[in-house]
């Protein structure tokens, strides 16, 4: 019997060999960690132009509606949403293989066909299409997996059940009337969003590499700040006259005080203990990711107004770069829950960062004047955090 059982072993050995399908592992140094690959950093290249062309459908108006701001954030979770699912495959898996690579090329063209449809959701069937083929990608990615090892089969099962599941709905939309598609969608993200909390107690028996999760996630929010830059550099007037530039300046500030206590977190060691699964650590991203993207879109709308000479700002604007700067706030508080309950020090930290953001956006209405006092707050928050970040990273208990 047990040789029956190891000819058939070898046996499907051999066949996997000849489809390309042998060595599914997860890449790992010598430390055992996996570091990004150059095709992972391709792949971000491209799903940024996604996000760019979510944030553009807000236009140059600064008052948004309720609803259009509604819209950019769903749309900003379903991109995110197919970019992340590719992460968490790389992080168990990535033979980075011809296979592996052509079909992650394949998944490349969705989320191009994504970054068309963005605008013209939901008449274009382009974002469906397009999504179909970056998750059917990932579907196949994890058949190919599935045979490697017992826990492969039983991750892939779960991911195949409710992933396929989600597929299938978004599958159904193409035929469903314009205007009940995006109920198809909602029905169908749920569902998947839903798949890795339900399966957790399985999932977290294979944990995430947990240095290469937060690298690659650090990575494509430093990305997300990059692109929310961009959009404050483009409203710059050509040949900025002094006052522009001292503008555009002080709004860099905002952004560049973002990057610095968020890196200041992702690179302490306080970092790597807890992810297990790594559902809450990929999810916390979401409300962050798209802080920062409607971060960037609010201070680009307040360098035009200023460039306009504009003298009071109004409340839907000054909503937005509330709400994005206190988001974050609060994402970073949740992800140093997940290994570490925060301290009176920290508590009080962030609830200085939401305090005086939401004082200085809820009574300075004239551009220049917020744009410095915000400035200065946000830059406080970042040297206090960055201070406590760095006393936690010196103590050994922490994280033990």
């Amino acid at each position: 019997m047990r040789r029956v059982r190891g000819d058939g072993a070898r046996r499907r050995s051999r066949i996997l060999g000849r489809l390309g399908l042998r060595g599914v592992a997860p890449a790992q140094d010598e430390a055992g960690h996996r570091h990004a690959t150059w095709l992972e950093l391709f792949l971000d290249l491209i799903f940024v132009y996604a996000l760019a062309a979510v944030v553009r459908r807000l236009g140059d108006d600064p008052t948004p509606a309720p609803t259009a701001v509604l819209a950019v954030i769903g749309l900003f979770l379903v991109v995110q949403w197919c970019w992340l699912g590719q992460v968490f495959y790389d992080n168990r898996f990535d033979p980075d293989d011809a296979p592996h690579r052509l079909l992650v090329l394949v998944a490349l063209v969705g989320a191009g066909a994504m970054t068309l449809g963005v605008d013209e959701v939901p008449e274009s069937v382009l974002l469906p299409v397009g999504y179909l083929v970056v998750r059917g990608v990932l579907l196949l990615l994890y058949l190919r997996a599935r045979p490697t090892s017992p826990m492969a089969r039983t991750v892939t099962t779960i991911y195949l059940l409710g992933f396929g599941t989600g597929w299938l709905i978004w599958l159904a939309s193409l035929v469903a009337p314009t205007g009940s598609r995006p109920t198809l969608w909602i029905i169908a993200m749920v569902i998947e969003l839903a798949t890795p909390w339900v399966g957790r107690r399985w999932l977290n028996d294979w944990p995430v590499d947990n240095r290469h999760l937060p690298e690659r996630i650090g990575q494509f929010t430093i990305i997300v700040l990059g692109s929310a830059m961009a959009n404050l550099l483009f409203a710059v007037p050509d040949h900025p006259p002094p006052h522009m530039i001292l503008t555009a300046g002080l709004a860099f500030l905002i952004p560049a005080a973002v990057w610095w206590a968020y890196t200041a977190f992702v690179t302490t060691r306080v970092l790597q203990s807890r992810l297990r699964g790594g559902q809450a650590y990929g999810y916390l991203h979401f409300p962050l990711g798209g802080a920062l993207l409607l971060l960037g879109w609010a201070l680009g709308q307040v360098v035009r107004l200023v460039d306009d000479n504009v003298r009071h700002l109004p409340l839907e604007l000054r909503l937005v770069l509330a709400a994005s700067v206190i988001v974050w706030t609060l994402c970073g508080l949740a992800l140093s829950w997940l290994w570490c309950r925060p301290s009176a020090g920290r508590l009080a930290i962030t609830g200085y960062g939401i305090v005086s953001v939401g004082v200085v956006t809820t009574w300075v209405h004239e551009p220049k004047l917020m744009l410095l006092l915000l400035a200065v707050a946000i830059v406080g928050y970042a040297v206090l955090l960055s201070r406590a970040l760095g006393k936690l990273d010196e103590d050994p208990a922490v994280g033990a």
